[in-house]
């Protein structure tokens, strides 16, 4: 089932209109229809907090009719909801997202977290060298610019949309983040950098086809695809470290289901780092493997 047959019912409220769009969505097979019918109404509508719960009773305003019947098609036929509405939040900020970068997830901040908190201990009120790898929507980088202002930070992507979007976000935000293009390290060779942070492409390329519509069919390839078994950017990344003058004592990446110990097992063999932790997510999923050399 598509969205081309979504049409607003007669006079409904608010309230109403959220109910009769999430069936809608449900019956399109689309995944927490009531999430999605609530994050575009209010969308539509402009309305947040309060004065949305207050508004529920209210009439479905008619000037808002058509924009509402399109936002209910478009993501019955499958298109993120945050493409649909052009943002999504990750560590407390707004970022602006579109079909050329991966939408920001919450599993990330996790890893945010733990280089903000391990690059403290290592370097006590200092300003460490950073370069996110893979920037994407600038997620990570400006994450890590809003919480450690002091830190030299340097967000790179091989994808020029990717980075006028990254770079839009860092604008808009406020921050301080610069850009390099270019493969993985490759824009950073003879660069002493501190820390190196990524969250790259991790799907095995034979199960992209079986991903979620939403992911599958609207979210970049070139952001999902890490070659046959996944692992492919990891590996290439360790190659790189010889492009710097020496390995950064901090590296953290972000991974797929089952791939922690083999990713762990990746930084093991190049023997740079003192010590190899991995990080859950709130599912329970090892999601981050991060290296440390204390000295």
């Amino acid at each position: 089932m598509n969205g081309e047959g979504y049409v607003l019912s007669g006079a409904l409220n608010i309230l109403e209109a959220r109910k009769e769009a999430s069936s809608f969505l449900a019956a399109a097979g689309i995944n927490d229809p009531d999430s999605n019918a609530d994050l575009l109404i209010r969308h539509v509508l402009g309305l947040e907090g309060a004065a949305y719960l207050m508004a529920l009773r209210d009439p479905f305003p008619e000037d808002r009719k058509a924009e509402w019947e399109e936002v209910i098609r478009r993501k019955a036929a499958g298109e993120p909801a945050q493409y649909i509405i052009g943002e999504q939040e990750f560590y407390g900020l707004t970022f602006k997202v579109k079909p050329a970068v991966l939408i920001p997830r919450p599993e990330t901040e996790l890893l945010v977290e733990g280089i903000a908190n391990l690059g403290d201990s290592l370097w006590p009120g200092g300003a460490p060298k950073v370069a996110d790898i893979g920037t994407g929507s600038g997620a990570i980088a400006a994450a890590l610019a809003h919480l450690r202002p002091a830190w030299a930070i340097t967000a790179s992507d091989i994808s020029p949309e990717a980075l006028e979007v990254a770079q839009e976000n860092v604008r808009r935000l406020g921050l301080q983040v610069k850009f390099k293009q270019g493969d993985l390290l490759e824009p950073f060779c003879g660069e002493s950098l501190d820390i190196v942070v990524s969250n790259p492409p991790y799907i095995p390329a034979e199960t992209i086809a079986h991903l979620q519509p939403e992911v599958r069919d609207h979210e970049p390839r070139g952001a999902l695809d890490g070659g046959p078994d996944g692992l492919a950017p990891y590996r290439k990344m360790m190659a790189q470290l010889s492009l710097l003058p020496q390995p950064p004592r901090l590296i953290g990446f972000e991974l797929g289901m089952g791939q922690a110990e083999d990713v762990a097992d990746l930084l093991r063999t190049a023997g740079h780092w003192d010590k190899i932790i991995t990080i859950p997510d709130l599912a329970g999923i090892d999601r981050h493997v991060i290296g440390i050399k204390k000295h």
